[in-house]
């Protein structure tokens, strides 16, 4: 298990820079989703955002991409699920900041803060969506933070959102894949529709099979480190 980084509900702290990383929260999927019902987007966002500030109280959180789904449009109620969203980083005391996405072509439309492609960590690490390379001057970090993939690993017939963590998997530092935010996303199995010696969509995760899977039971309250991928498609 990496040091200094508390794994919680498909986000992760990190103790040394102060800061709450979360990516891919898809605002919008449930509008444009084929169903005759509202799936409780925007409720279960807040809730479960305002439980993560309340146990972390982190000084900074970075969206690390993908805040919208649609890519040519705004559905209604989405300015509206951003702006709480920020109104309740805000109210907690941190600051917020957003990476975008490859989803969030229609971001200027609900969000006037800050969007730098990449993002420095207080501790060096880097944080950004991971559909792209880092900025040049962004390419001598000790460790990044992606999502894009939306990463999850199948037991038994059962799916679990994962955290996928490299050692120097990325010109030799380490990376931390995120699970998607949202919990309307299917997500992608990657022990089992990932090839050995593969890679995710991600530059940064190339060979996919040196990264750890990490899992979060939350009801156990326990989170589990897997070996790696090469050696964990062996066991399952």
């Amino acid at each position: 298990m990496p040091d200094g980084f508390a794994f919680r509900d498909r986000a992760v702290h990190l103790a040394d820079a102060d800061a709450l990383v979360l990516a891919d929260l898809h605002v919008g999927k449930d509008a444009t989703s084929d169903v005759t019902f509202p799936l409780g987007e925007r409720a279960d966002l807040v809730e479960r955002l305002g439980a993560l500030l309340d146990r972390f109280a982190p000084a900074e959180v970075v969206f690390a991409g993908d805040v919208l789904h649609a890519f040519d449009r705004v559905p209604a109620g989405v300015p509206e699920t951003v702006a709480t969203l920020e109104r309740l980083v805000l109210e907690s005391g941190a600051r917020l900041v957003v990476t975008p996405g490859n989803h969030d072509a229609m971001l200027d439309a609900v969000w006037s803060g800050r969007t730098p492609r990449t993002y420095r960590l207080a501790d060096g690490t880097v944080v950004l969506h991971g559909h792209e390379p880092p900025e040049p001057d962004d390419r001598d970090a000790p460790r990044y933070v992606v999502g894009h993939d939306h990463p999850k690993i199948t037991i038994e017939g059962r799916d679990w959102p994962c955290f996928l963590y490299g050692e120097g998997c990325y010109r030799g530092a380490d990376v931390l894949v995120l699970p998607a935010f949202t919990r309307l996303a299917s997500g992608v199995a990657v022990n089992g529709t990932v090839g050995r010696g593969s890679t995710l969509r991600s530059p940064l995760t190339d060979d996919v099979d040196r990264f750890r899977p990490i899992v979060r039971d939350e009801g156990a309250d326990e989170t589990r480190a897997f070996p790696p991928l090469g050696d964990l498609r062996r066991l399952l």
